[in-house]
């Protein structure tokens, strides 16, 4: 009988040691308490408002001016991927370069067209002189430029930007001669 009640025992303490109770309410059931019918709060979760206010900790002036540096850095830091990747496509025409120049392209001009999206969360003035953002997205601009400078001197190197005279040839009007000159003429004839 002592072997059935410490087996007992332990099936009862294995059964208890998973049960949760609601900050101090004794709870039997995993969905309900027994003092009252609302679930239990889900474990990490409070009702208690956070000690420090969220909107104030993001509108902090040094971290939003750092972070409008970090974004206006980024072209310029995709700069030496970018060389790496020309260097290693080579210069002949197959679909690995051509795809490497084509996004090489694309993806400037489309982050063109969405600077004031990319910098509208720091609409606001930054940093002790209330200046809005206007240097970062100078530097922004420029590593952009600097980036399709690079796809176009790879399209160049590639041959694929017309410079020379000769890819033009086409489109040159054939010149009309000022004088003729006819060459002299000989007839054969046969004597018989």
């Amino acid at each position: 009988m002592s072997n059935m009640n410490r087996s007992q025992m332990q099936k009862s303490s294995a059964r208890t040691k998973w049960l949760m109770s609601d900050f101090g309410n004794s709870c039997r059931k995993m969905s309900t308490c027994s003092s009252s019918n609302e679930p239990l709060s889900k474990v990490g979760y409070s009702d208690r408002a956070l000690p420090y206010d969220v909107v104030a900790h993001n509108r902090d002036p040094s971290l939003v001016t750092k972070r409008s540096w970090d974004i206006a850095l980024s072209p310029l830091k995709q700069v030496p991927q970018n060389l790496f990747l020309m260097w290693m496509s080579g210069n002949t025409i197959s679909i690995f370069p051509i795809m490497m120049v084509g996004m090489l392209c694309m993806r400037p001009i489309q982050a063109l067209f969405s600077v004031q999206a990319m910098f509208s969360q720091f609409d606001a003035p930054l940093g002790p002189g209330g200046l809005p953002a206007v240097m970062q997205k100078a530097v922004y601009l420029l590593g952009l430029l600097f980036n399709i400078l690079l796809a176009m001197y790879k399209c160049s190197s590639m041959g694929l930007l017309p410079l020379h005279q000769s890819d033009w040839i086409g489109f040159l009007t054939v010149q009309q001669p000022l004088e003729f000159s006819p060459s002299k003429v000989t007839m054969f004839s046969t004597t018989s």
